[in-house]
């Protein structure tokens, strides 16, 4: 064999392995779905019908113990960045690069499709497809003036256009051709669902009616027995009693238990209809044979929303006109078993189903579900971790710094990992630090109280009387970790009172009396496209 000829072999060779390298490398399918309670997938106890979510989780991993931050616009930044919020510059992550950004870097093809919420838009973030809208909130029928298609304004809405759907239309055309371009893919769809207003096809609602004439206390029962039955709860965490600002289901009467089940069978619609076109993706995803390699996660970015904000109670909520929203009774049953709801630091709050499948790369056993604690920010260090991807010193000529998070893939293998010192979480006056199997929790600037997470995750048992030393530690760490890490400004950084702090009852007035509806239907603040100062909060 000739010099030239064993020079054109190696080289051939090396091109091959380098192909081969490139095509072991995973897809990623990272999902979000929006204001969905710990409770509500199948898999995590619900009564709705998710077989599409429950088949990944069946074969695949669940965390019961992962976090995100209670609200909306600054879960995504810790997904996007693997930063905590304002350590990555808050909406406009100016001090981060987003994960679009990184893997795009590292030969990946990115897509996004769904709810943005953030400064600027996706495709000035790395994101080289994206179709969705950069508004907190949208009608689901006929969307709003946010919508865009690759940077360029899109109303291309019919009379069949339901947000959800058009999410998963959007993914399947660009994971198409991420696979026409040979490189692996990264897509984020980033659901709506089932966040307000809840809007949903009439086939879906209609499936659920009558199904939650048992009312929120008996439903919080059924799914608590289904936690320990598939042993998502350990029996030592007792379930959470009903608030006496929430009424017994029994106190209401039958137009107000009516109206209730009315919202609730909305509610499982959504959901339902997320799962189904979560199933449409899996058929496509085995279709086109990159299944197997494909490392899906699915978590949501709050709890259950409390918020009563219907309007147009009279209509049906298959009408683009209507404008429901459940309250606090249902959130409480969404969380299940947990207390508190969306913005606040609670367990109610801050816990997310999170659900890996990944049948080439997941050696932990299937179903099985891990109780090692994780949170958002550590998202892109796995996408890293799974792909090999690597974080740039610089980026477009300027220095980064590191990433808050850690990878989970540790967990997928069925390993421990070397997880966090502490955890953070902030929004507005809610706040917490878990540190360990100790977590200590200001509800709305109120009293810090501290729970032993091992024993009592449901937060029963406030023992910062019996460990007043170890309470004041947690919460120095709190404020040292909000101002030297985080860097979060002042006015979120002030003291706690001594004052327990409980749900605004006035929440519940609206829910009995009814909005009429002849009210004015207002659509959410729409995000433009440019940058904007002020930190998202009415979603």
């Amino acid at each position: 064999m000739s010099r030239f000829t064993m020079l054109l072999f190696a080289a051939m060779l090396v091109v091959s392995e380098a192909a081969v390298e490139a095509a072991e490398r995973p897809n990623i399918l990272l999902m979000m779905v929006d204001d969905l309670g710990f409770s509500d997938f199948g898999c995590y106890g619900s009564e709705i019908e998710t077989p599409n979510v429950d088949g990944l989780a069946g074969n695949g991993v669940r965390l019961n113990q992962f976090y995100n931050t209670a609200k909306c616009h600054s879960s995504r930044i810790c997904l996007l960045t693997g930063k905590y919020t304002f350590q990555a510059g808050n909406s406009a992550m100016d001090k981060a690069l987003t994960v679009a950004e990184v893997m795009g870097h590292n030969g990946y093809f990115t897509a996004m499709t769904g709810k943005w919420h953030l400064n600027k838009q996706p495709t000035d973030r790395g994101f080289q497809r994206y179709w969705g809208h950069l508004s907190g909130a949208t009608n689901f029928f006929t969307g709003d003036d946010s919508f865009r298609l690759n940077g360029q304004k899109w109303s291309d809405f019919d009379d069949d256009f339901y947000t959800t759907d058009a999410n998963v239309d959007y993914a399947i055309k660009f994971i198409d051709e991420a696979i026409e371009t040979d490189k692996p893919f990264f897509q984020y769809v980033a659901f709506n669902a089932p966040h307000y207003p809840l809007q949903a096809k009439k086939k879906d609602v209609l499936k659920y009616k009558g199904r939650y004439s048992i009312g929120w206390d008996e439903l919080r029962k059924r799914r608590y027995a289904k936690q320990l039955e598939v042993g998502l709860i350990d029996a030592k965490h007792q379930l959470s009693d009903r608030p006496d600002y929430i009424p017994a289901w029994e106190q209401l009467t039958d137009d107000e238990r009516q109206w209730e089940e009315a919202r609730m069978e909305v509610f499982a619609a959504m959901v339902d209809c997320v799962d189904q076109n979560i199933g449409r993706l899996v058929e496509h995803l085995k279709a086109k044979k990159v299944f197997d390699n494909t490392l899906v996660l699915l978590c949501s970015d709050n709890g259950a929303c409390p918020f009563e904000r219907t309007k147009g109670k009279d209509l049906k909520p298959w009408n683009p006109k209507s404008y429901w929203c459940y309250d606090v009774g249902w959130a409480h049953a969404g969380n299940t078993p947990f207390r508190w709801y969306k913005q606040n630091q609670h367990e109610g709050g801050i816990s997310s189903p999170l659900i890996a499948h990944w049948p080439a790369g997941l050696t932990a056993e299937k179903g099985s579900v891990s109780d090692q604690p994780g949170h958002l920010i550590d998202l892109l260090a796995t996408c890293m971790d799974a792909s090999g991807a690597q974080y740039p010193s610089e980026f477009h000529g300027k220095k980064t710094t590191p990433i808050q998070g850690k990878s989970l893939l540790p967990i997928f293998k069925g390993k421990p990992r070397d997880g966090h010192d502490w955890l953070y979480f902030q929004f507005s006056d809610n706040r917490a630090i878990r540190r360990g199997d100790w977590k200590a929790v200001s509800a709305r600037g109120g009293k810090w109280e501290l729970y032993n997470i091992a024993e009592d995750r449901t937060e029963l048992h406030d023992l910062a009387s019996h460990k007043p030393e170890l309470a004041a530690e947690l919460s120095a760490l709190w404020h040292d970790v909000a101002e030297n890490i985080d860097e979060a400004p002042k006015n979120v950084r002030k003291p706690a009172t001594d004052k327990v702090q409980t749900f605004a009852a006035g929440q519940m007035t609206q829910r009995k009396a009814g909005p009429k509806a002849s009210e004015e239907i207002k659509s959410p603040k729409k995000n433009t496209g440019k940058s904007v100062k002020k930190t998202p909060a009415g979603d």
